[in-house]
């Protein structure tokens, strides 16, 4: 048994690992865990983790740190393709008020965290712990521990004393936002119901981007002209699927004629209808998709894409078929000569069901190719995160550049490349599935190395009565600015459901909203929490670098 037990007391690579799996396995479990609907989630891993470390096992730090790192590196890297596709689209509807908000949730925060360094004189190390922890954000612990470390003049465990101030602000940094929601519900005498109602009834008519209709040409205007010179007057913003003519129904091309009396089937912006109508006559009854004819609708999945334009693919002059929208990441879009396909997307498309299959073959339409991990977007993107987050950028009236950091640097890149979806033939699309591993797993062996590495350090601070004094500075830092942002958005009337998402995405925080959901089944909660996090978590990366800077 001697080998056993070497195995947990002699510093070692498989010693290391056996550590970090008896830290995340039983961390799991114990997120797992509900009372009263409320789950401390990954949090759990954090906790085994310190209980792991405090028994003072020797543990590689070198080896230690290159798992925290890498863990923060694959989880921030997922986060960026994940949400990148819709981030601007978020800014376009309710998004920029919901980012106000949070921006002054995050800032409000960093400003408790100032004034309570004055009041208690507590070191950055312990203070920007006590921040990131009470805001419950991991990977603003990681870019400031880093921050930390590059600081001239800073003892060696400066990391594993920030981790300890973390792991005791924690866990009150879940139950400050969940006891802000239960006040502001109390004080409002809000009813959930109602709450939800009034979200689902705003929505109702909005689910869809896009209407599909059919519409009599009545305007003199355009009699003679051909439907290219009808979409460019109307500056693309529909598209023709098909042309009901005296002599019958068929697809629209873009030379075909329009003409007094034809009937046109669109597919538009509703909130560019009354433009359109205004332009090319009156909605008709009739319904050109139930006529009888050779045309019909496919959805194609595009598995494989080129990056050129729909005018260079020239589909309609070479098959005979028309792209009529496109879903992507969720979001419909109308597609434009201007528009390149990428993968991932789902078009529709009509025409002759030869023509369509012949499309679909060109296409890819292949879901298998899909479910495979794409290798070189992960590595590529790691790597350009990497270099940009080691550049310094110099900021006035700090003494040393900032940098992003091995968070911010792979967060930017990755949102970038989930914008951009493409260069060239290269494509970033990654399956669901394969950045949700990437997530789970990066930030599991995150919280497990900050558990570790944190465990010692943690028990006596607590021992000697400090981490009582970090508590009480955490409890305050979540609370004071949560509350108060929530009771102005209140006030000023933002949907409650809404409010508890947008409060537990501005902290960044899984089992808030896990509490949030189990209000109601309405999307409002998970809605105004994706709309916020992106920027959120940019802030959270680049406040806890600035506030070090700032204190040191």
């Amino acid at each position: 048994m001697e080998w056993f037990v070497e195995l947990f007391t002699i510093n070692s690579i498989a010693q290391t690992i056996i550590l970090l799996s008896l830290a995340v396995f039983p961390g799991i479990l114990l997120g797992g865990i509900s009372i009263k609907g409320v789950k401390i989630g990954i949090a759990g891993v954090l906790f085994s983790g310190l209980f792991m470390g405090a028994l003072g096992l020797p543990v590689d730090a070198h080896v230690l740190h290159f798992i925290r790192e890498f863990g923060l590196i694959l989880f921030v890297f997922a986060i960026g393709l994940q949400v990148g596709p819709s981030f601007f689209a978020n800014f376009k509807r309710d998004g920029l008020t919901l980012n106000f908000y949070a921006t002054l949730i995050v800032l409000l925060g960093v400003l408790v965290a100032i004034i309570e360094m004055k009041i208690f004189k507590l070191p950055v190390e312990v203070m920007v712990g006590v921040l990131s922890g009470a805001v419950t954000n991991t990977p603003g612990l990681g870019a400031a521990q880093q921050a930390l470390i590059d600081a001239p003049g800073m003892a060696e465990n400066v990391g594993a004393i920030s981790g300890a101030a973390y792991a005791v602000a924690y866990p009150f940094g879940i139950f400050g936002i969940i006891l802000s929601m239960l006040l502001i519900r109390f004080f409002f005498k809000i009813k959930i119901k109602k709450e939800s109602d009034q979200y689902e009834a705003n929505i109702q008519g909005n689910r869809k981007a896009l209407q599909t209709f059919s519409a009599e040409v009545k305007n003199p205007q355009i009699d003679g002209k051909t439907i290219a010179e009808l979409n460019a007057l109307l500056d693309h913003q529909l598209v023709v699927t098909r042309h009901l003519r005296s002599d019958g129904i068929e697809l629209a091309s873009e030379n075909n004629v329009v003409k007094l009396g034809d009937v046109l089937h669109l597919v538009a912006n509703k909130k560019g209808l009354e433009k359109i109508l205004a332009m090319v006559g009156s909605v008709s009854d009739a319904d050109l998709r139930k006529t009888p004819s050779k045309i019909t609708v496919w959805r194609i999945l595009v598995s494989q894409a080129n990056g050129h334009t729909l005018q260079q693919e020239r589909y309609q002059e070479r098959m005979g078929v028309r792209i009529t929208r496109i879903l992507r990441a969720g979001l419909e879009i109308l597609p434009s000569p201007t528009t390149r396909l990428q993968v991932g997307d789902h078009v529709t498309v009509v025409g002759q069901a030869s023509e369509l299959k012949k499309l679909s073959v060109e296409l890819g339409d292949s879901k298998a190719r899909l479910y495979h991990p794409n290798m070189v977007a992960i590595f590529l993107g790691i790597l350009l995160g990497v270099l940009l987050g080691s550049v310094p950028l110099p900021i006035p009236g700090l003494p040393s550049p900032v940098k992003l950091g091995l968070a911010g640097g792979p967060l930017v890149v990755a949102l970038l490349m989930g914008i951009k979806g493409h260069i060239g033939r290269l494509h970033f699309y990654m399956p669901v599935a394969v950045s949700t591993f990437m997530r789970e797993f990066g930030i599991l062996l995150f919280l497990a190395a900050v558990g570790l590495n944190s465990g010692e350090s943690f028990v006596k601070y607590l021992r000697e009565g400090t981490g009582w004094v970090w508590m009480g500075a955490g409890v305050a830092i979540t609370f004071v600015p949560v509350f108060i942002v929530g009771v102005i958005a209140r006030i000023r009337g933002l949907n409650y459901l809404s409010l508890s998402g947008l409060l537990s995405g501005a902290m960044t925080d899984p089992p808030a909203l896990g509490y949030a959901n189990s209000l109601s089944d309405c999307q409002a909660q998970s809605t105004a929490y994706a709309s916020v996090y992106p920027l959120t978590m940019f802030l959270r990366i680049m406040t806890a670098q600035i506030f070090v800077m700032l204190m040191l």
